[in-house]
């Protein structure tokens, strides 16, 4: 046998069966795809037309502007005149008046003692009584008698050197305050200076008797 005989006895023959049942599927789904787009048409169309309907792009003209406010100009609100402050008007109170006695402020003529006996002539450091002068007579008013407002005048006897100082100080009357008492006699036995007594034209010890005058004014 030739080799063209067997190949023309190989070539196989398509199964009638097999092409049958593939045909009959096919129609099968050509008829259910039929059914199932046939309802669907008419809402196709709708829904082109919508979208149709829905392209068309309406412009809005956007709103005019808002004209701003004017500017609103803050002005300071205006100071109330101060309040007046009353105050009450204190009373005048006048410094208070030192003042030593006008007796013996100006220079006084010297009061001879009496002549001088032989028994006198030996002791001639015995001191007389006279009446001085003064030289400086400073006087300040206590704090305490300012306080309490006391016055008064204090009488003092008073030894005097050869130089006008004051030796010795005692009180002979008081003013009632022993305040001013005790400060007349401090201040003149440490302030005080006198034209001293004068004896044949030599100076000598001497006693004498100062007032000294504490005064307030305007009580």
């Amino acid at each position: 046998m030739s080799s063209a005989s067997l190949a023309v006895a190989a070539r196989p023959h398509p199964d009638a069966a097999r092409v049958a049942a593939l045909s009959a599927a096919i129609a099968l789904n050509l008829a259910a795809l039929l059914i199932l787009t046939r309802p669907l048409a008419p809402q196709a169309l709708a829904l082109v037309e919508k979208l149709d309907t829905a392209a068309h792009v309406v412009l809005i003209e956007p709103p005019p502007p808002v004209p701003q406010p004017p500017a609103i100009e803050m002005k300071p609100l205006p100071h109330p005149p101060p309040m007046p402050v009353h105050v009450q008007p204190r009373p005048d109170i006048a410094p208070p008046v030192v003042t030593p006695s006008t007796e013996g402020t100006q220079p006084m003529p010297v009061v001879a003692p009496p002549s001088a006996t032989p028994n006198d002539a030996a002791d001639t450091t015995a001191p007389v009584e006279a009446t001085l002068a003064y030289r400086s007579a400073p006087l300040q008013f206590p704090v305490q008698a300012l306080r309490q407002r006391m016055q008064g005048t204090v009488l003092l006897r008073v030894l005097v050197d050869e130089t006008g100082k004051p030796l010795q100080v005692e009180i002979e009357q008081g003013s009632g305050h022993a305040v001013l008492d005790r400060s007349a006699r401090e201040q003149v036995l440490a302030h005080w200076r006198f034209q001293p007594a004068m004896v044949n034209g030599h100076a000598v010890r001497a006693w004498a008797r100062v007032p000294v005058n504490f005064v307030l004014q305007n009580l």
